[in-house]
């Protein structure tokens, strides 16, 4: 990997659980297709969950000022306790924090509308196949319609977090980091229009484009 000489490494990244920070490792595992160069990063898990990095994640972050290039804050708008605001608010907020506590323009903040599973949902058939979904039943897609879990006119089911976890019940398939890891190396990139992805690959183009 490459390290910015004067870094120890490259990205310090904070997450609320386990589940992303198992997604993002997988999501990084594919430079390449994210646009980027090979980067030495780090993934830390905030205890507080989504609360903690959205009021102390700069808190948690200012050790490694001197340490890593540039740090990323990821977590879900939804249960970080600032639901009524909205998710560009959220992310200046803490943004805001992460210059005061040192950061500068080396860091950024992605809320994810409303939780990590919006990320799922694509239209690639490697969403099925991580998810265990029998080649002889209906399409995903058109079972979770017929269940109500996802409309006609969405590019996404209305719970995305619920439809995700319906389908593993259906599936018979225990929920674990492991599931969030598979989708983040096998799900094209291409395929998410989430606006909070579409931030978070900008971003990383933008500090370690190619």
């Amino acid at each position: 990997m490459t390290v910015t000489s004067t870094f120890q490494y490259d990205l310090a990244i904070l997450v609320p659980d386990k589940n992303m920070e198992a997604a993002v490792k997988g999501i990084l595992s594919r430079p390449r297709a994210l646009g980027i160069r090979d980067i030495a990063f780090r993934v830390y898990t905030h205890m507080e969950h989504d609360p903690g990095c959205y009021h102390r994640g700069h808190d948690f972050l200012r050790s490694m000022v001197k340490s890593h290039h540039y740090a990323l804050i990821v977590f879900d708008r939804m249960g970080c306790g600032r639901e009524a605001m909205n998710r560009r608010d959220i992310e200046k907020v803490v943004e805001n924090n992460l210059v005061s506590g040192g950061w500068d323009n080396r860091a950024a903040a992605v809320v994810i509308d409303p939780e990590l599973e919006v990320w799922v949902w694509s239209n690639s058939p490697e969403v099925a196949n991580t998810l265990g979904w029998p080649s002889d039943m209906p399409d995903l897609k058109d079972w979770l319609k017929t269940k109500g879990y996802w409309t006609d006119n969405s590019i996404k089911p209305s719970d995305p977090k619920l439809a995700f976890e319906q389908v593993l019940y259906q599936t018979r398939k225990p929920r674990s980091s492991a599931i969030y890891e598979q989708l983040g190396r096998r799900v094209s990139f291409q395929r998410c229009t989430d606006p909070a992805f579409g931030k978070f690959k900008r971003t990383l183009q933008r500090w370690f484009g190619r």
